[in-house]
């Protein structure tokens, strides 16, 4: 075999075939040609057509690439099904959950277009942690003040001030006064784990 020959592409396996279904069926229900979806992706129609038939796996971009042209979410491309949800959520139904320091309360429906969260964070915790990741953040200071650094700018929020920003900008999340400080969240990055999105990987130190 001529070793600039990749050779045929390798077997599907059982969790790619689940996904490739939905990536057809919802590209064909956009009423996009293999073609059209490819260039609005940033993607080869070959490599679209992989995913499509299971044998390449979707990166998370990828994924979240499709799922806005397709006008749908992740969880619908991975084929998941979510129960009927109520659409009100009541502040004695929402479990606290802490990590690192941090407590989070589930503001919003699981399995959404964006999760919603209520967090406080309290002096002194989590403040070395860079966070980068895919998606868009927005934030709302209930109580306290916030210090909030995004990229190598450094933004003081109190009471009433708002951000939002692309995930993707290096970006950490402290508490500027003892008392704490507690916030409305909401991201865009889908079926994550809260401990995922708010508390790492680290990617370094900020001075």
């Amino acid at each position: 075999m001529n070793a600039s020959d990749p050779g045929p592409p390798p077997a599907p396996d059982d969790g790619l075939t689940a996904v490739a279904p939905q990536l057809r069926d919802l590209r064909r229900h956009a009423g996009l040609t293999l073609e059209a979806a490819a260039r609005a992706a940033g993607l080869s129609p070959a490599h679209l057509s992989r995913l499509e038939t299971g044998h390449r796996q979707p990166s998370l971009p990828m994924l979240l690439a499709l799922a806005r042209i397709y006008g749908t979410t992740v969880s619908e491309l991975l084929g998941e099904t979510v129960a009927d949800r109520d659409a009100i959520v009541r502040a004695a139904d929402m479990e606290p959950t802490r990590a690192g320091g941090w407590t989070y309360f589930q503001a919003g429906a699981p399995g959404r277009g964006m999760q919603a969260l209520r967090v406080r964070v309290p002096y002194g915790s989590q403040g070395d942690i860079v966070r980068v990741h895919p998606g868009e953040e927005w934030l709302h200071v209930l109580t306290g003040r916030l210090r909030l650094r995004l990229g190598d700018t450094v933004h003081l929020l109190g009471p009433g001030d708002s951000a939002h920003f692309d995930s993707l900008t290096p970006h950490r999340l402290a508490a500027e006064d003892r008392d704490g400080v507690e916030l409305l969240f909401v991201h865009t990055l889908l079926q994550s784990p809260t401990a995922t999105l708010c508390l790492g990987p680290s990617t370094g130190e900020l001075p």
